[in-house]
């Protein structure tokens, strides 16, 4: 009997077996995403799969373990980063850094194992805090950079900015390796924008509109040293400077009027004097000099938008010993304003720069975002760029420097996934056909967003 029973028992298993194999496959995911959700100042996860028909879903967001509770009240998230399988974001609060600000450092749990030439994307993992420092001593972060696949923080109350490696904590793999050694390094003051140069030397401004720091940067060596002081300073023509970033050799700066670029200087060859500055013209609108906040860059072109009344997507060619503004008109309407474009080349090598135009405050007008071919011939040059396409896009929730659309591709660069904080809805844009192709509601609101990851492969 018990034979018998063994014989039924298995003839079961093969059974179920059988029509085991009959189901359709599990979905695989495609990317996992982080969110954080402004209302509650928290961060969430969440695998996006891709079932038959090529149709997207995004999984429940779940809590980072590890992830301190925060005070929605008195704290924010502010920018994100990813890079070597780890997320890097800021928290700031309302008492100058004296409450409880800094960053916390999340291992994705999303691995990649390279086989050259190709590899494979790995989810065994959740994701988990690998390292932070929040406190009272960190200086009230404001932005997060990402050079060179490090993190650098800006301590905008301590005048500095750290430094940190993820290859100290980290393998592709998604293991962790243990605790890193932050970096700080000293140079700029007050709400502090920064370019990293082959993470040798860093330029880091003081935003001051007048006094002694008016167009103040601080030059300052990348060394394995806890702590790193600046080499040398040089003053910019105009100050209110609010944005930086190295491409091709030089060095970018976003200060009142137009932009100013240098010569870098990794080798801290150079003194203050020796500091050649040179300024782009952008042209004036009501009377007063064109400017822009911040830039984007790609291979090596330094994007970013400027003017009210005229909105303009400007590209600069950073290789070229005098790079000169190409202008591509944006179409934005009336109570919303454009904002940093994102640049992408899509699977299919397309390039494009992504433009939110975000509604400012109690304003009634339809949120959109805007395509930009930037190299519609293919030949390397942005000379042809072009508007190609305009969709209308959830409703942003604008408030300060919070509440805007953020975007983010996964690493096969075949979608963009956006947050509509206003909506509590993330949205996913096919980068082939230029359409949204899925919407989905994670309620709150929906800020800061990364993706980590590509199709998993592995079987």
């Amino acid at each position: 009997m018990r034979h018998a029973i063994g014989a039924i028992t298995a003839a079961i298993l093969c059974t179920a077996g059988a029509a085991g194999d009959d189901k359709k496959p599990v979905p695989k995911p495609i990317t996992r995403l982080f969110v954080q959700d402004l209302k509650t100042c928290s961060l969430k996860w969440a695998d996006v799969t891709v079932g038959p028909g090529q149709r997207l879903a995004l999984g429940a967001l779940a809590d980072v373990t590890g992830f301190k509770k925060l005070d929605p009240t008195r704290q924010k998230l502010v920018q994100m980063r990813e890079a070597g399988s780890l997320v890097c974001v800021g928290v700031r609060d309302d008492a100058d850094g004296a409450f409880e600000s800094g960053w916390v450092l999340i291992q994705s749990g999303v691995g990649y194992a390279d086989h050259g030439g190709h590899g494979h994307w790995k989810y065994k993992k959740k994701p988990e805090v690998a390292d932070s420092r929040l406190d009272a001593k960190q200086g009230n972060p404001a932005h997060v950079y990402l050079y060179g696949e490090r993190f650098f923080i800006a301590n905008d109350r301590l005048n500095g900015y750290t430094r940190l490696d993820p290859e100290q904590y980290a393998t592709n793999e998604a293991r962790s390796l243990g605790t890193g050694k932050p970096q700080f390094l000293v140079g700029g003051g007050n709400h502090i924008t920064l370019a990293v140069v082959d993470d040798k030397v860093g330029y880091s401004c003081w935003i001051d509109g007048g006094g002694p720091n008016k167009g103040r940067v601080d030059v300052t060596p990348v060394t394995g040293a806890p702590k790193s002081e600046p080499a040398y300073s040089f003053t910019l023509p105009s100050g209110g400077i609010h944005g930086a970033t190295a491409c091709a050799g030089k060095v970018f700066f976003a200060p009142a009027e137009g932009v100013c670029w240098v010569e870098a200087d990794p080798g801290l060859k150079q003194k203050s004097e020796q500091v050649k500055t040179r300024q782009i013209d952008l042209g004036k609108e009501g009377g007063k000099a064109r400017r822009t906040g911040a830039f984007a860059t790609h291979g090596d072109h330094v994007l970013f938008v400027t003017g009210k009344d005229a909105p303009t997507l400007v590209a600069l060619n950073a290789k070229l010993t005098d790079p000169k503004p190409l202008f591509v008109p944006l179409t934005v309407r009336k109570g919303t304003h454009a904002v940093t474009p994102e640049v992408v080349t899509a699977a299919d090598g397309k390039l494009y720069a992504l433009v939110f135009h975000d509604r400012v405050k109690d304003s009634d007008a339809d949120d959109a975002l805007e395509v930009i071919a930037l190299d519609p011939n293919g030949d390397g040059d942005c000379a042809d760029a072009r508007s190609v396409k305009v969709l209308k896009v959830g409703r942003s929730a604008v408030e300060g420097h919070s509440g805007h659309h953020d975007i983010t591709f996964d690493a096969d660069y075949r979608y963009a996934f956006f947050t509509n904080p206003g909506d509590g809805t993330v949205s996913a844009l096919s980068l082939k056909t230029l359409e949204v192709t899925a919407t989905f509601t994670v309620g709150g609101t929906p800020t800061a967003v990364v993706a980590r990851g590509g199709e998993d492969h592995d079987d």
